[in-house]
């Protein structure tokens, strides 16, 4: 049970049900029936029974009925609904009906691609659930010991560990604290880091003791008893049942394209009908014809390619290549990605560095160390970095034994330093810093002349050239005094040495480059290491790296100047975090579809700036979460297969949008001019639409379809005005193909387009309708026909049962009822010759538009 604590502590933000009065340490832990050294499991258990676990309310899936109801909110869902009603409104109730089917087939379709979506995805996501490193006991007299468990797991009471990276797992109260700074703009939109400290506030003035879920360590350590799990976190109270996610290139995209089409639906009922009425004089006897074109135009089966296509590609991607694509629209921005920028740390290399004797001063090893022995048990973190993980096995206990720790700050990417506070035995009165960190920061508070500083400069730059990674190591001797020591204690230091670390390449990291390259991705590196580091990195793994750029020459740079040398820059060294976010934007502003791959809590901005986010799943945690697409394994060719996978959900969406709306839009071109040229209604409304349904079911099969090469070497993006451009052209193409199939209807039937030949104008174009269609589907797919050989794809299938239908279906009793009927044995060849003519233009009109993309 949590305390509760006064109203007037907080007005900014929430009161959640649980938040803690009473604001002493002491206090907090009676209060929830535990103690410093944490619960025992049988204690954890009963309280997760009591409590449940620790997901916030937005974790939970919705339901059948609230996803059927997500659907219908679809733009073009929508609008054959309202077509629909309007239809039932002036009393035509079979095209009210076929309209209701098609509303309520793509929504069923769709949730129930979202519903396997969902599933495959909570299974997935448990292969990189979050974690926290939880202080328990097994029995009431053992003592405690620090273990990951799921976050899920954390129950009231239950002592947690904070560490540089980590997420906060849940509302908790300072215990103990080192340097403890945290991001929590999700909660205030402070963009800052905010310092934290244990200390106790009686008066119940202040937040500074707590931490609230949602939040993400910064720097510094701290230990902490969890006081509010789930529901009743500030988290929830805050931002409750909801998601503000913004929308990502491909939302913005298909929207873009979906609005211009809606735009043309909208016009053009009442165009049929003015023209209409001014050349036949018909009038609202035409408004249901005039709702069935309008349904004609509509990509009603959008929202059900889109789901089936992203949701199969992210369900093989996990199987095959261990690649977890958390969010579905993220595969398209995968697919999109033509920059892919990479934290070199971690990521291109093994993470695994060793100390480089023959570069290192025995001193600076020797302090380097300690520094990082002490600061390890001082501050309580529960992992060492990989550069303290090289020194310790670099080192001993014999130089770590000799002092005692007492105090520590831990390492920030901000400061670039991490300092331990030691005590030599036998020395009263006087303690001495250990500062390990980046060399310009610690030489910069060395105390040096200035000409000897630029020879330590000088000569940290002649060691890096060899590629390897320095720190600068100093010490300083200070007073001692009982209270903690703060960065403004890290100056006047007295300098000595540096230490030096090679780190070899990931394996796979060459590869990974050399695929990107193939599928024009260009890779830049964003670095805080020394440019000569970055360089011989580069070049190991065959990234060209040029003429190397530093994080401070961009600090004046304006945002166009910074996209113009982003854009011809390969590698940039020396980069802070906020350096790394604003390279990725300047070149998104150029146009460019940015990735980033990282996996520290430096690169949180860089993650979040980028199109789509990529973190291994040894990564932070907050880095992990922030990601959109999460590497289950180290292997960066991985990332070469996740692109592909995305190019080719892609390439097959943008297969149906060619194929349906060139198909429709050529249908509508020859149904308005028929309408003003013949006696009578070219087609008839339920014709129209069960024209449609047919077609929409054939076309199901694109999710399906395997893309030619050719379409999966360079980015796939969806754009509205190439779009506009390709279906003006084809539709005109079908829409000629259309108005020659009137010439052939006007040679065999024996009225000549009279008022008698009504039913076989409607079964002579009905078929066209459906032959034409077929012929599309096969000839504007991406897909690749020669991977078939001999055994037919499932758009074969598709095309061959949409083409039997269009020839047999008025030679069926469902003729009649339809108002069409048997064709004269002339029209058949025609229509062939017609057919044949039309496919050769598509193949060549296609051919060209190919010969126009290549670069």
């Amino acid at each position: 049970m949590a305390v509760p604590e006064p109203a007037e502590r907080t007005r900014a933000l929430p009161q959640p049900r649980t938040a803690p009065e009473g604001p002493t340490a002491l206090q907090t832990l009676r209060a929830l029936g535990t103690g410093p050294r944490g619960l025992t499991t049988d204690e954890a258990e009963q309280r997760l029974a009591r409590h449940g676990g620790n997901t916030l309310p937005t974790a939970r899936q919705p339901s059948w009925p609230l996803r059927m109801w997500r659907s219908l909110r679809d733009p073009f869902t929508t609008v054959l609904f309202c077509l629909g009603l309007v239809s039932a409104l002036v009393a035509s109730w079979g095209t009210a009906c076929v309209i209701l089917a098609l509303v309520i087939v793509s929504s069923v379709l769709r949730t129930h691609g979202e519903y396997r979506a969902d599933r495959a995805g909570a299974g997935l996501r448990e292969l990189v659930a979050g974690t926290a490193s939880v202080q328990r006991r097994e029995g009431a007299g053992d003592e405690p010991r620090v273990r990951e468990i799921p976050v899920d797991d954390l129950v009231p009471g239950d002592v947690v560990r904070l560490a540089p990276g980590a997420l906060v797992p849940a509302d908790v109260r300072l215990l103990k604290a080192r340097g403890l700074t945290v991001h929590q703009a999700a909660l205030t939109g402070e963009s800052a880091p905010v310092p934290k400290e244990p200390a106790d506030l009686p008066d119940g003035d202040g937040e500074g003791h707590l931490v609230f879920q949602g939040s993400s360590v910064a720097s510094g350590s701290g230990t902490a008893v969890v006081v509010a799990t789930g529901a009743d976190t500030r988290f929830a109270a805050v931002h409750g049942p909801r998601s503000d996610r913004p929308a990502s290139a491909f939302d913005r995209s298909v929207h873009g394209i979906s609005w211009v089409l809606i735009r043309f639906m909208l016009l053009t009922p009442p165009l049929v009908l003015m023209a209409n009425a001014a050349v036949r004089g018909r009038g609202l006897e035409t408004l249901p014809f005039a709702v069935a074109v309008a349904v004609g135009l509509t990509p009603e089966m959008l929202p059900v390619i889109v789901t089936i296509c992203l949701a199969r590609g992210a369900s093989l991607l996990a199987r095959s290549h261990g690649v977890i694509v958390r969010r579905l629209p993220a595969l398209h921005d995968l697919g999109a990605v033509d920059v892919l920028c990479v934290d070199k740390t971690g990521t291109l290399t093994r993470d695994q560095p060793a100390v480089d004797p023959d570069r290192t001063d025995p001193e600076a090893l020797h302090w380097a160390g300690a520094s990082a022995w002490w600061t390890l048990q001082t501050a309580e973190l529960t992992d060492p970095d990989p550069l303290d993980e090289a020194l310790l096995a670099a080192t001993g206990p014999d130089d770590w034994d000799a002092y005692d720790g007492v105090d520590a700050l831990p390492f920030d990417p901000v400061r670039r330093l991490a300092t331990a506070v030691v005590r030599e035995p036998g020395t009263l009165g006087v303690h001495v810093l250990a500062v390990k960190g980046a060399v310009a920061e610690v030489l910069e508070r060395c105390a040096v002349e200035e000409d000897e500083r630029a020879a330590l400069h000088q000569r940290a730059g002649r060691l890096a050239e060899g590629g390897v990674r320095l720190l600068a190591v100093a010490t300083a001797r200070r007073p001692a005094r009982a209270r903690g020591y703060t960065p403004a204690d890290e100056r006047g230091l007295t300098f000595q040495g540096f230490v030096a670390f090679h780190d070899a390449p990931a394996d796979t990291a060459h590869d990974a480059v050399r695929a990107l390259g193939e599928r024009r991705v260009t890779v830049k590196v964003l670095t805080g290491d020394h440019p000569a580091t970055a360089t011989r990195v580069c070049r190991d793994v065959g990234i060209e790296p040029g003429e190397v750029v530093v994080g401070a020459d961009i600090e004046h740079l304006d945002d166009e100047r910074l996209g113009e040398l982003a854009a011809r820059t390969t590698v940039f060294a020396r980069c802070t975090p906020d350096h790394k976010a604003r390279v990725i934007t300047a070149l998104r502003g150029r146009g460019h579809t940015a990735g980033f791959l990282g996996d520290g809590v430096n690169d949180l901005p860089a993650l979040r700036a980028a199109d789509v986010g990529v973190c291994p799943a040894g990564g932070v945690d907050v880095a992990r979460e922030s990601a959109h697409v999460v590497l289950a394994d180290k292997d960066l060719t991985a990332l070469e297969h996740a692109v592909v996978a995305g190019r080719h959900s892609s390439a097959n969406i943008a297969s149906y949008l060619h194929i349906t709306l060139s198909s429709n839009l050529g249908n509508v071109i020859a149904m308005l001019a028929a309408g003003l040229l013949l006696p009578f209604l070219p087609m008839l409304p339920p014709q129209v639409l069960v024209q449609n349904l047919c077609f929409d079911a054939a076309q199901l099969a694109l999710a399906f379809d395997r893309p030619r090469t050719a379409a999966l070497r360079r980015p796939t993006v969806l754009r509205p005005r190439p779009f506009l451009r390709f279906i003006t052209g084809f539709g005109a193409l079908g829409a000629l193909a259309d108005l020659a199939t009137f010439g052939a209807l006007a040679l065999c039937l024996p009225g000549s387009l009279g008022p008698g030949d009504q039913q076989g104008f409607h079964a002579g174009w009905f078929t066209e309708n459906l032959l034409t269609q077929a012929l599309v589907m096969l000839l504007l797919r991406t897909g690749r026909q020669s991977a078939e050989g001999r055994t037919p794809g499932p758009v074969r299938w598709a095309a061959t049962g949409l083409a039997a239908v269009g020839i047999l279906l008025p030679l069926t009793p469902l003729g009649p009822w339809l108002g069409v009927s048997g064709l004269p044995p002339l029209y058949y060849p025609l229509l062939a010759a017609i057919l044949v003519a039309y496919a050769l233009a598509l193949a060549l009109l296609r051919r060209r538009g190919d010969r126009a993309e290549r670069p």
